[in-house]
């Protein structure tokens, strides 16, 4: 059984490469990187930007959380992960999140990586204020913290 993760949250820039080399193993057949990126519109604005916030201690302990969880879950025992988030401002284009699995096998990574994004939507503190080219911004709604 392989258990290997990173998991952190980042005031500097994420590095595609950083969790590319950390997946990257003979042992496993499959694997996955997810980007979360910020887009230039949305709900028909103009966005030039977002600004994370959050609470680091909590986010660290949610993703912990939702990696362990994988095992009982998911059984899915045999696997690397590396997620980061961004915290502070990020322009067009620049990830927010990345989202990085191997696995053994093909269905396994793409379960594991979708698994492991919809569970941090929701379960943790990450807050975002888009900035629109008008120079007005706002915080975003988000989903209500849930418990596991």
């Amino acid at each position: 059984m392989l258990h290997a993760k990173i998991i952190d949250i980042k005031k500097e820039k994420i590095e595609v490469n950083k969790a590319k080399d950390f997946i990257s193993s003979s042992k496993f057949g499959a694997s996955l990187i997810f980007k979360g990126t910020v887009r230039e519109n949305n709900d028909n604005k103009k966005v030039t930007g977002i600004t994370y916030d959050s609470h680091d201690a909590m986010v660290i302990k949610s993703f912990e959380e939702i990696y362990n969880d994988v095992d009982q879950k998911l059984k899915i025992k045999d696997k690397a992960v590396y997620i980061e988030h961004a915290k502070g401002y990020l322009g067009l284009g620049e990830i927010s999140i990345i989202i990085a699995v191997a696995c053994p096998h093909r269905a396994e990574t793409y379960i594991l990586s979708r698994y492991i994004i919809e569970e941090i939507k929701k379960r943790s503190p990450i807050w975002k204020k888009e900035h629109y080219e008008n120079e007005e911004s706002e915080w975003l709604k988000g989903n209500p913290i849930q418990a596991n």
